[in-house]
């Protein structure tokens, strides 16, 4: 394997800052180039700073600090970089200005020279395409912050030499990172599995499921995720994120479960792009998020009785069990009292399809989502249709919050809102998985360190929820509502079928 002691960093923004620094704490000799020379000088100043700091904090010696700032060299020139063993590409997004830099660095370096691009959403194999000899060019995918973010992809282009990703996978564990392979495809890893949150979360708010602040709330004290679609929108920044959604959504030609919202294209468009702002899905008063009030729970009616629908077990057996815990009994007869609560648990499916097939009174009927458990202080999700009675839609808050645990009340919505989003998240990281961009080891490791989602990532997360039940809910969204774009990954599919884990690999790949 290619031994790199000198790496070329082509590009003195924040992310060329930080693969620097990495490779620096490292060991590793490094020379920094940029097209303006100042960039460099600030770009080692601001190293030193960050180095200075981390002596005072303890976590670095004055030694090791200085060491890595002589390791950092300043060109003048890109013809510095001739005898470099590898060159990481930072620069502009922008595929003809890539193509221009690699094709330059070419007649520069020598021909056992890696070159590598830190691209998000390009393709490794159209920039190699500018080289003589494409079989050097890798993807080298880091996040920002890079020194924080420990997670890095490898990306084979169509063209690529193995060994120099394989050797390029060694350099990010020296450098202290963790690194996933993956082939060439929009988005790689993690941006393309980031689609099913944003994208299925500003469906929800386009359809008046619920406000932002609500989606947001419910996918962290519901799903367990760290934020929700419109926290994390808003601290990216929608000049970033909605670029990218768009650029996704045409690479894959027009594939329905990656389609953008006018939501964010009318944002862009008037500059209500997040916290850079100030004003963004949620407004900042001095950095600091400005959040709605929960409305309190209406006052529980005395007397109330309730019959949970059988038609769904599962949903069924968590509900009846939820009443009973807070001291209420359900009815038990085999359709609803003539004044009674009706609670429907569906799985993929709104209130009013449940109200249509089974004959139901529309005006008592609200849904309970079921599918994340119902265990006290989880925020639980009530969900009404158009025919759902004020007096009925209260009751049943009043109801679902006896215990002192906080409910959102959402309209009618296929897959609720956290069933809908997380169902889309692990759809997407299965199709991954069934195009082979990466093994299911990978997907979950990139998807769980790139996106700090719950649960080891998307794949292990859909075993723990239950294959079997997520299958369900995409079914039930896809006969709801028609559209495309909550088709089941055959990934999915077939591992239900199979009685298989998500993260197993089909026999015929491992031999």
């Amino acid at each position: 394997m290619k031994s790199i002691d000198v790496i070329g960093v082509v590009g003195a923004g924040a992310m060329g800052r930080g693969i620097a620094q990495i490779a620096a704490q490292a060991g590793i000799r490094v020379r920094l180039f940029d097209v303006q020379p100042q960039a460099v000088d600030s770009a080692r100043e601001s190293l030193q700073a960050v180095w200075r700091r981390l002596v005072d904090k303890g976590r670095m010696s004055v030694e090791d600090a200085e060491a890595s700032l002589e390791r950092v060299a300043p060109c003048s020139d890109m013809q510095e970089l001739a005898d470099v063993d590898l060159v990481v590409e930072a620069i502009v997004e922008r595929l003809d200005v890539k193509c221009d830099l690699f094709a330059k660095l070419e007649g520069i370096v020598g021909p056992d020279c890696i070159l590598a691009s830190n691209t998000s959403s390009l393709s490794i194999t159209a920039i190699a395409a500018a080289c003589k000899n494409p079989g050097r060019v890798v993807g080298y995918h880091f996040f920002n912050p890079v020194p924080l973010m420990k997670v890095v992809e490898v990306i084979d282009g169509a063209r690529s030499e193995a060994r120099h990703g394989d050797a390029l996978m060694a350099l990010a564990r020296r450098m202290g990172h963790t690194p996933v392979r993956a082939k060439d495809m929009p988005g790689f890893i993690v941006n393309h599995g980031g689609r099913g949150m944003n994208i299925e979360g500003l469906k929800t708010a386009q359809e008046c499921v619920a406000p932002f602040h609500v989606i947001d709330a419910i996918m962290r004290e519901q799903a367990g995720f760290r934020m929700g679609p419109f926290e994390l929108m808003d601290l990216t920044g929608l000049d970033v994120s909605h670029p990218v959604m768009e650029s996704i959504y045409q690479q894959f030609y027009d594939e329905p479960r990656f389609r953008p919202s006018p939501i964010t294209a009318l944002r862009v468009a008037g500059g209500i792009l997040g916290r850079k702002t100030g004003e963004g899905f949620y407004r900042y008063a001095e950095g600091q998020k400005v959040v709605e009030q929960e409305a309190a729970a209406p006052a529980y009616p005395e007397g109330l009785s309730v019959w949970i629908a059988p038609y769904h077990s599962a949903g069924h057996r968590r509900a009846a069990a939820l009443l009973r815990e807070m001291g209420v009994e359900p009815a038990t007869s085999e359709q609803p009292p003539r004044d009674a609560l009706i609670v429907v648990t569906p799985y993929g499916e709104d209130t009013a399809s449940v109200v249509a097939e089974y004959q139901l009174d529309g005006s008592r009927t609200v849904a309970l989502d079921t599918f994340f458990g119902l265990e006290a202080g989880k925020r639980r999700v009530i969900m009404c249709s158009a025919a759902t009675a004020p007096r009925w839609r209260d009751a049943a808050h009043a109801l679902f919050a006896r215990d002192g645990t906080p409910v959102s009340v959402i309209a009618d919505s296929a897959g609720f809102v956290g069933q809908r989003i997380v169902a889309t998240i692990i759809n997407v990281a299965c199709d991954i998985a069934q195009q082979g961009v990466a093994t299911p080891e990978d997907v979950d490791l990139a998807i769980s360190l790139g996106l700090g989602y719950p649960g080891g990532g998307p794949l292990s997360l859909g075993d723990s929820l239950g294959a079997a039940q997520l299958l369900d809910v995409l079914r039930g969204m896809q006969r709801t509502t028609g559209d495309m774009r909550y088709r089941s990954s055959l990934w999915l599919q077939r591992r239900v079928q199979l009685g298989m884990s998500l993260r197993d690999v089909p026999a015929t790949a491992e031999n």
